[in-house]
C-alpha cells in the first residue's frame, strides 16, 4: 500500500521488519520447544534465543541471488550465528519444518496484531456513532426513500442504524479474526511426519495462537477469505456513512457537511466558494479496493492438491492492503462523524419545503380508520398530492378544506395527521432498543 494511505501503526505491523521479526519468534518458538522435549540441544536453542538476528538488507541480497525468501532468511540467521561464534548452533534452525511453517504461522501473528489494532478502531467509531446519535436523537429531518422526501425521521435515528450496523461489524470481525488465530508446523504436506502433534500444540500455544486441527502444506484458506470479507464489510459501514454526508452536503440539501478548515483548507483551484466532501469520496473510493480483494481471497481457498503457491503472491498484496485500508478508512471515518457539522434548521426547512405533502401516508390511514375505503382515499390523498407536486401548492390547506375529507374527518383530526411529533412517539422506543436504555 502506499504512504499516503498508510497509517504508522499498521504500517509497522505490515513492514519487512516486523514480518522477518515474526518469522524468527516462530524458529525460535520452535527451537525452545524442541529443546524442552529433548529433541535438539538445549545450548543451541539458548544461543539461538541470544545471538540469532536479522537483517532485512541481507535478507533481501540473498534471495535476488537463490529466488527463496525463507532460504534467504535461515541464511541470514546462521551467517549472524557464525559471526557470534555459535555457528554450530544454527544446524538446529528451523528443525522439523518447512518454509510454509513459519510463513503461515508469522502470518497468524500479523493477522492477529493488524485485527487487535482494528478492533480498537471499530470501537471508536462505535462510541463516536453513539455520541452523536444522542446528540440529534431529536433532531427532525426529513427521511428519504429513492433519493425523494417520504417520511419525517430524526438525524439520530439515522446515526443509530449506523451505531447498530457497526456493532454486527465488530462482532463478525473478531470472529473472523478468531478463525485465523491459528499456526500448523505440521510440515511439507501436514502429516507431522518430523514433529510430535504435541511439540506442535505447545509451540502455537508459547505463540499466543492455537493449532490448526488439519492442514495441508498451509493453513485452509476459507479463514483468510472470512477475514478479508469481515474487512470489507467494515470498511462498507465507512462508505455507507460517507455517502450519506456527501448526499447531505450537496448545495440544494445542506443539511450536514464533513469538517472544512476555514481560513486553512482550499476546496478548488479554480472556484474559492467550494467546500467539497474530499474525505467522504475518499472513503467512498478506498472502500472499493478493499471489497475487490474479497474476490481474490476467495479465488486463493481453492489451491492444488496440498498446496501451490498461486495465493502467496496474492496475498502478499490483499492481506496487508485489506489491514492497511481498513485501518485509514476507519480513522478517517471517525474523523469525519466526530467533526461533522449538522444543521437541523436547515433540515426542519427541508421537511416543510413540500408544505404538509410528507404526510400524505397518514391522511390515508385515518381516513381509512374513519370509515372511508382504503381505495377511495388513496385516490382522493394521491390525486390532491400529485396536484401540489406539480403546482408546488399547499398540500395541508387543500386537505384541511377538502369537502370529501371534512366528512370523515375533523379539523382536529386532520391537524394531527400533520403532528410530527405523532410520527416520531416511538424515537425513545428505538433507541432503548438499539442502545440497551
Amino acid at each position: 500500500m502506499i504512504q499516503r494511505y498508510t497509517r504508522p501503526e499498521m504500517g509497522r505491523i505490515w513492514s519487512d521488519e516486523n514480518k522477518y521479526a515474526q518469522w524468527l519468534a516462530v524458529e525460535l518458538a520452535n527451537c525452545d520447544i524442541q529443546a524442552e522435549r529433548g529433541h535438539i540441544p538445549a545450548e543451541s536453542a539458548k544461543f539461538l534465543r541470544e545471538y540469532a538476528a536479522i537483517s532485512v538488507d541481507r535478507i533481501l541480497e540473498i534471495e535476488a541471488e537463490i529466488r527463496h525468501d525463507v532460504i534467504a532468511f535461515t541464511t541470514c540467521v546462521a551467517e549472524s550465528m557464525a559471526s557470534a561464534g555459535h555457528s554450530d548452533a544454527s544446524r538446529w534452525f528451523h528443525y522439523g519444518l518447512t518454509s510454509n511453517d513459519v510463513v503461515d504461522t508469522a502470518q497468524a501473528l500479523q493477522l492477529k496484531e493488524s485485527a487487535e489494532l482494528i478492533l480498537k478502531r471499530v470501537d471508536s467509531l462505535i462510541e463516536v456513532l453513539k455520541t452523536r446519535a444522542h446528540e440529534f436523537k431529536h433532531a427532525i429531518a426529513i427521511g428519504r426513500t429513492h433519493g425523494v422526501h417520504a417520511e419525517p425521521i430524526t438525524f439520530g435515528l439515522k446515526i443509530a442504524n449506523w451505531y447498530d450496523e457497526a456493532l454486527r461489524a465488530k462482532r463478525r470481525l473478531h470472529e473472523a479474526a478468531e478463525d485465523l488465530r491459528y499456526g500448523k508446523l505440521s510440515g511439507a504436506v501436514g502429516t507431522l511426519a518430523h514433529m510430535e502433534p504435541a511439540t506442535e500444540a505447545a509451540i502455537c500455544e508459547k505463540l499466543g495462537l492455537k493449532v490448526a486441527p488439519i492442514a495441508s502444506q498451509v493453513v485452509s484458506r476459507d479463514r483468510h477469505a472470512a477475514f478479508v470479507s469481515a474487512l470489507a464489510l467494515v470498511c462498507a459501514l465507512c462508505e455507507k456513512c460517507a455517502l450519506e454526508v456527501r448526499h447531505l452536503q450537496r448545495t440544494e440539501v445542506r443539511e450536514a457537511e464533513e469538517p472544512f478548515a476555514e481560513g486553512a483548507q482550499k476546496g478548488s483551484s479554480a472556484m474559492p466558494h467550494k467546500r467539497n466532501p474530499i474525505v467522504s469520496e475518499q472513503i467512498c473510493g478506498l472502500a472499493r479496493v478493499v471489497r475487490s480483494n474479497v474476490q481474490a481471497a476467495f479465488e486463493d481457498i481453492a489451491l492444488w492438491h496440498e498446496r501451490d503457491i498461486s495465493h502467496s503472491s496474492v496475498e502478499r498484496v490483499i492481506l496487508p492492503d485489506s489491514c492497511i485500508l481498513t485501518d485509514y478508512l476507519l480513522a478517517k471515518t471517525i474523523w469525519l462523524i466526530g467533526g461533522m457539522r449538522v444543521y437541523p434548521e436547515r433540515m426542519k426547512r427541508n421537511l416543510e419545503s413540500t408544505k404538509g405533502l410528507v404526510f400524505s401516508g397518514q391522511v390515508l390511514l385515518d381516513l381509512a380508520a374513519a370509515g372511508m375505503l382504503r381505495e377511495q382515499a388513496y385516490k382522493i390523498v394521491q390525486s390532491e398530492a400529485m396536484r401540489a407536486w406539480h403546482e408546488e401548492g399547499d398540500f395541508r390547506a387543500v386537505i384541511e378544506n377538502h369537502p370529501e375529507i371534512r366528512k370523515y374527518l375533523t379539523p382536529e383530526q386532520i391537524s394531527r395527521c400533520f403532528s410530527v411529533d405523532r410520527q416520531l412517539g416511538s424515537v425513545d422506543a428505538i433507541f432503548a432498543r438499539v442502545f440497551g436504555e
